[in-house]
C-alpha cells in the first residue's frame, strides 16, 4: 500500500479537547498558577512537554513542569469514562481500509489513553504511535515521521483538528487537511498549511480518494 492516512486522535477521532482543556487548568490550579482557560485551548494539541511552558512560561515550565503534567493526567484520567468518539470516526477509518489505503493513526496523547480510544472507536488493525514514543511532541515533526515509518507508506497525508497538526505535517514535509473538530477555525488552520478544512469526519470521508496525498521523502530512514 503506497498511500496512507495519518490521523491524529485527540480531537479528531475521539471528543476531548476540552476534557483535556479543563484538566490542565485544574493542573495549573493545583499549582498555584493562573491561567486563562481560553489560552489553554489554543495549545491543546501539542504535546504535553510543550503545552506548560507555550501556555504559562519557561519559568513555570522549569519550577512546575513535571508535576503539572502529573496532575494533568490525574484530572484527565477521571474524565475517560465522559470521552465519546466523534460522529463518523469508526465509518472513516474503515472506509479508508477499504480503499486499500494505510491507516495510522499520530497522537501526542499517551499511551493509556490512546489505548482505551482504540476500544471506543473500533478502527480495526492499523498502526498507531502516541508521544510515548518520541523525545518532541506535536508541533514537531517527530510523531508524524514515526507513524509513516510503522506503516513504510510513500505517499501521505495528515488529517487533522489543530494548528498543531498543520504544523507538524508541514514540517515534515507533508500536506495536511484541518477539521473543525477541536474548536479552531478554517482561517487558522489554513494559514497553518492545511489545503482544505472539513466540518467532519463524514465530509473527509466523502473525498478519501481525492485527498492531496503527497510523497514521502524517505519511508524507511
Amino acid at each position: 500500500m503506497s498511500n496512507t492516512l495519518v490521523l491524529d486522535v485527540d480531537g479528531t477521532l475521539v471528543d476531548t479537547n476540552y476534557h483535556h482543556t479543563v484538566a490542565w487548568l485544574r493542573a495549573f490550579s493545583d499549582a498555584g498558577v493562573t491561567v486563562p482557560g481560553w489560552q489553554v485551548h489554543r495549545a491543546i494539541g501539542m504535546g504535553g512537554d510543550k503545552l506548560v511552558a507555550a501556555v504559562a512560561g519557561d519559568h513555570v515550565e522549569q519550577e512546575h513542569g513535571d508535576s503539572l503534567r502529573a496532575s494533568w493526567e490525574r484530572h484527565f484520567d477521571l474524565m475517560l469514562p465522559e470521552i465519546q468518539p466523534l460522529e463518523g470516526a469508526h465509518r472513516l477509518v474503515r472506509a479508508a481500509l477499504d480503499l486499500d489505503l494505510a491507516v495510522v493513526l499520530a497522537s501526542s496523547g499517551k499511551r493509556k489513553h490512546v489505548e482505551h480510544y482504540l476500544k471506543l472507536i473500533d478502527p480495526g488493525e492499523v498502526a498507531w504511535t502516541t508521544s510515548d514514543d518520541v523525545d518532541a511532541s506535536k508541533p514537531e515533526p517527530d510523531l508524524v515521521e514515526v507513524a509513516l515509518r510503522q506503516v513504510q507508506g510513500t505517499r501521505a497525508v495528515v488529517v487533522g483538528d489543530s494548528v498543531w497538526d498543520c504544523e507538524a505535517a508541514r514540517r515534515a514535509g507533508l500536506p495536511s487537511v484541518g477539521l473543525l473538530t477541536g474548536g479552531f477555525s478554517e482561517d487558522e488552520l489554513i494559514d497553518r498549511g492545511a489545503t482544505a478544512v472539513y466540518p467532519d469526519l463524514d465530509s473527509v470521508r466523502a473525498e478519501l480518494a481525492d485527498l492531496p496525498f503527497a510523497p514521502v521523502d524517505d519511508p524507511s530512514a
